[in-house]
């Protein structure tokens, strides 16, 4: 039959294991100390302890006081608010002591820390008066202070006669924060008055004053020099806490005032936080450590003798926990272990607590040793709330942990078998058979309705799994795991399914392909049809994300093939691929090395080994070859001159792929040159090897002669010769020059000048025996350190030439409108004895201007007239002209003066209107008005054209109208201009008129007026006012 229900066995707690449960109580808040201060005034004296726990079922709570359980009671003055504890009309007698709190429920009890209630008060000073106390000068002298009955931390100062005047403190007074005593190390006559010791309780704030103690002078002498005596002396041995702040006071009377000094009897230096300077009657050391403990001395000195007084800093430390124990939840029969550890000096004792009781291991099976709680053979009495409690002397810390102990039926709920398991044929497979129960059972397995019988391939593991090896089609069936202990039974089942193996059907290979080209890579499989397969392709062990790569990578195989193809190969795509196949039975893969063929790789190491004048020889290492081999190697140059990288010849003038060595032949001396070297294969030509080191061709004697050698010009009896430079990649070496030969044309022998600048472009030689513009024979050559090289070619340069001798006559000048002169001249003879006239040189000027300030305007060859432009109306200008030629400009000739004629009129037509009539335009417009400084009109252009760009016809007339006869089936631009003897005056603006669709219409360029029935016409006017 079915198993029997599971269930548990924690009776009171089902709860308990349900996740995120608190079971026992857990502390959220526990009490701290109190110090209450003690005030009469005060009515309602109360305080509250804390504590706060959380629990399912939630926490009821108890108090202890002084191990005694407290009993709130509603008469009582204890009332509990949660587990908050109130005590009202705090009386100090009863309520001082220590506190604690348990909280409960019904699985266990939680005691909390240790909190004391203490009580700070001060009482008044005994009010009887102090007898005064009388020394001699220079005598050391003690003020008892002798505080009243009080609890809490006080705190010592002394009023000198009357508030506020307070004693302060320095090598000559103390006062003692321990006692209270005012010490004068030596009297003087100025310490003579009233002294009050002001006592302060840092609790309660309050402060009361003793009875005023007089200090008087003794009469009989002052007190001679003595020793120091210390009168304030720290105890013994003091027990200081880790990390607080401990002060030890010291304090000698004596004559003259004691030094006093303090120091470590171990020798050791004190430690950068002991403030030594401050250290006068107070030592204090913050922070107290392991490291400050020892014995210390207070040395006394002056000048009588010196004492000293020893005592012992011996360090304690409260307990703190290094190690807790953790809550746990273990099945029934099964042992634990806990342990508790903590630091503290003393070293801590330790103590166990159960629910709130010291644990006592009256059981055998229940072991306490220091920090260590073992229970063997749990059972379900040993739940509950566990405390470890680390004591010493200066305190107690306490560490709570939960003990669940679970006994529980087998229980399938939270871990089913799977439903349906798959494995390979051949393969393995693992069912796993994981019940909740405690204590842990035996578990068996069925296949089927029959148990399962283990074989040297079935076998039932010793956690109850399953495990089947080279799996085999009749093992597939229901499975079902059968659960048991002493509370129950239950079972799970599930199918297990055994599939065909996945097979690629692609055998491994090397595939070989050249850049640029596409492949694919083929993975073909056969497999269970049952069965989804997902292909993964790695490329050298990494994983080809398609889609990105470039797009280099493309899937092509469908569902049931992983092929895929490379497009547009190169190099870096060669290596291993890797597919890998995917079932949810099984994964296999396979690979294929690809091998990409493409051009070489750059040559290295590029050395010249040897460079003369024109050759270089160089060595060079092959690259890669890509799996192809190199058939040729290409050398280019580069040098500062020339456009990038340039191919030279070579010897040998073809360089085989095995060579790696060349000549370069054909370089230009005295040239800084770069080289590379370029490899090819049967597939192309790759990327050129880095550039060999800059190096320079010897130097030679120059073979270029400089180009365009001509001349001529200059100044009288100069000989003026140039040509262009010889560029710097063809002088063949340093110290470069030229030489410039000439001869008389006819003459034998050649004058030669050196010109020792690559620079150069031009020599001048002068003298006075070169007659004006005579011809000379000239050749240029070229030298450089290395020696002379060739001359150019022989060519013919005239001298030097005088200007024009003569001035030109008969010179007319007329005014043609108000901006233009005509001037005219009679030519001079050409060529008159050598002087030759290359034109004419004009000059004007206003009248009221200088000659310096004139204009030059120049004719070219043998014009007789000019026309000057640019001029001003209505102005007198003077002219003169002379003949020039290369040496410059002859005599002037007379100076004539001619006047402008009057700018022409300013206004614009106005007024003008416009209709149309049988295919003709009529116009008319208003006189124009020329001004007093304006010529007259004379008459009037009418411009006209059909379109905007194309250029106007023009008409004259030297009336205010024109009838044009024009096709009327276009648009036309129209403007008026006046003019008269100064030239053409400002236009009218121009007039649109449309393409007339009616016989006739009318229109002027200032309104737009109603047209005939037919038609209403827009006249468009542009703001351009002149063409």
């Amino acid at each position: 039959g079915s198993p029997p229900p599971p269930h548990l066995m924690v009776l009171p707690g089902l709860a308990c294991l349900l996740p995120q449960t608190n079971c026992l109580p857990v502390f959220t808040k526990q009490p701290g100390s109190i110090v209450f201060p003690v005030d009469s005034q005060e009515k309602n004296r109360e305080v509250v302890f804390s504590c706060e726990a959380q629990g399912s079922p939630s926490p009821l709570y108890r108090w202890k006081l002084n191990g005694t359980a407290i009993t709130p009671k509603s008469v009582s003055h204890y009332s509990l608010s949660g587990g908050n504890l109130r005590i009202s009309n705090l009386d100090k007698d009863q309520d001082a002591g220590t506190y604690q709190c348990l909280a409960f429920n019904s699985f266990g009890t939680i005691v909390s820390r240790e909190a004391s209630l203490t009580f700070a008060y001060m009482e008044n000073f005994k009010t009887h008066r102090r007898s005064s106390v009388s020394v001699r000068e220079g005598q050391g002298v003690v003020l008892l202070c002798g505080p009243p009955s009080h609890s809490g931390d006080l705190t010592f100062s002394w009023i000198f006669n009357e508030y506020p005047s307070f004693v302060k403190q320095d090598t000559r007074r103390f006062i003692s924060q321990e006692t209270g005593n005012l010490y004068i190390a030596k009297v003087e006559p100025s310490d003579v008055g009233n002294y009050t010791c002001v006592v302060t309780n840092t609790v309660t704030k309050t402060r009361v004053q003793g009875p005023p103690t007089p200090l008087v002078l003794r009469s009989d002498g002052i007190m001679g020099e003595y020793e120091p005596k210390i009168e304030v002396q720290f105890p013994e041995i003091v027990h200081v806490a880790k990390g607080s702040t401990v002060k030890v006071e010291c304090f000698a009377l004596g004559n003259p005032v004691p030094s006093i000094n303090w120091r470590r009897m171990d020798g050791i230096p004190f430690s950068r936080k002991v403030d030594v300077r401050k250290a006068s009657g107070v030592l204090e050391i913050p922070y107290f450590q392991q490291e400050d403990a020892g014995t210390y001395e207070c040395v006394a000195e002056n000048s009588r003798g010196r004492n000293t007084v020893k005592g012992k800093l011996s360090f304690y430390a409260p307990p703190h926990l290094i190690e807790k124990p953790q809550d746990v939840q273990k099945p029934i029969d099964d042992s634990l272990v806990w342990e508790c550890k903590a630091t503290g000096k003393p070293k801590p004792s330790y103590r166990w607590m159960k629910n709130g009781e010291n644990l006592e291991s009256l059981e055998e099976r229940i072991q306490v040793a220091n920090g260590l709680l073992s229970i063997s053979r749990l059972t379900l009495s040993d739940i509950g709330m566990y405390q470890c409690v680390a004591g010493n002397k200066h305190g107690e810390v306490y560490s709570n942990a939960e003990l669940k102990v679970i006994a529980v039926a087998p229980d399938f709920s939270q871990s089913q078998l799977r439903s349906h398991t798959m494995v390979k044929e051949g393969g393995d497979v693992l069912m796993e058979c994981r019940p909740k129960m405690s204590p842990w059972g035996g578990i068996s397995w069925r296949k089927g309705s029959e148990t399962l019988q283990e074989s040297n391939r079935v076998s039932i593991l010793d956690n109850g799994n399953l495990r089947i090896q080279n799996a085999t089609k009749p093992d597939a069936g229901l499975y079902t795991c059968v659960a048991r202990n002493q509370f129950g039974v239950a079972s799970s089942s599930g199918t297990l399914m055994v599939k065909e193996p996945t097979i690629i059907t692609t055998p491994p290979s090397t595939l070989d392909v050249t850049v640029g080209e596409s492949i694919v890579l083929p993975c073909q499989v056969t497999h269970d049809p049952s069965l989804e397969l997902k292909f993964t392709w790695f490329f050298n062990e990494q994983l080809i994300h398609f889609g990105n790569h470039g797009g280099y990578f493309e899937k092509v195989g469908g569902h049931s093939a992983g092929d895929i193809m490379i497009r547009n190969i190169q190099l870096r795509h060669a290596g291993k691929y890797t597919c890998a196949v995917q079932t949810k039975v099984d994964s296999i893969s396979i690979a294929a090395d690809l091998v990409v063929r493409g051009p070489p790789g750059p040559p290295t190491s590029i050395h010249v080994e040897e460079i003369s004048d024109t050759t270089a020889s160089l060595s060079w290492r092959p690259g890669p070859d890509n799996h192809s081999p190199v058939t040729t190697y290409t050398i280019q140059a580069r040098t500062p001159f020339s456009l990038g990288w340039q191919a030279v010849t070579t010897v040998p003038e073809m360089v085989g792929g095995r060579r790696l060595t060349a000549t370069v032949i054909d370089l230009s001396p005295w040239v800084e040159y770069e080289f590379r070297v370029l490899a090819s294969n049967a597939i192309g030509t790759g990327e050129p090897s880095k550039p060999s080191k800059q190096a320079r061709t010897k130097e030679t004697s120059p073979k270029v002669t400089p180009a365009n050698v001509s001349g001529g010009g200059g100044s009288r009896s100069e000989l003026v010769i140039t040509w262009e430079p010889v560029p710097e990649e063809l002088q063949n070496g340093g110290g470069f020059g030229y030489v410039v030969a000439f001869r008389p044309y006819g003459a034998t022998g050649w004058m030669q000048a050196a010109v020792p600048s690559s620079e150069a472009s031009k020599y001048v030689f002068k003298n006075d025996s070169i007659q004006p513009f005579s011809p000379f024979q000239v050749k240029v050559g070229v030298y450089n350190n290395e020696g002379e090289g060739p001359f150019g070619p022989v060519i013919t340069i005239y001298s030097a030439e005088e200007e024009p001798g003569r001035a030109p006559t008969r010179i007319r000048a007329k005014s043609l409108s108000a901006s233009e002169i005509e001037v005219s001249w009679k030519a001079l003879p050409w060529n008159t004895s050598k002087r030759r006239v290359l034109g004419y040189e004009l000059r004007y000027w206003e009248k009221r201007e200088k000659e310096e300030a004139a204009s030059v305007q120049r004719t070219v060859g043998n014009q007789t007239s000019a026309i000057i432009r640019g001029v001003r109306g209505s102005n007198t200008y003077y002219v003169t002209v002379r003949a020039y030629n290369t040496a410059g400009a002859g005599l002037p000739s007379v100076t004539v003066n001619v006047t402008t004629k009057k700018p022409p009129p300013s206004q614009p037509p106005a007024k003008v209107m416009w209709n149309t009539l049988n295919s003709k335009i009529i116009l008319n417009w208003e006189q124009v008005k020329a001004l007093e400084n304006e010529s007259e009109v004379t008459g009037y252009k009418v411009l006209y054209k059909r379109n905007r760009h194309s250029r106007p016809s023009v008409m004259e007339t030297n009336t205010t109208s024109v009838e044009l006869s024009l096709p009327m089936d276009e648009e036309y631009f129209i403007q008026i201009k006046p003019f008269g003897e100064g030239g053409e005056g400002s236009s009218s603006r121009q007039i649109t008129i449309p393409r007339i669709p009616g016989p006739n219409a009318i229109g002027s360029a200032t309104k737009v007026s109603t047209l005939s029935a037919l038609s209403t016409i827009a006249l468009s006017f542009t703001a351009r006012t002149s063409l």
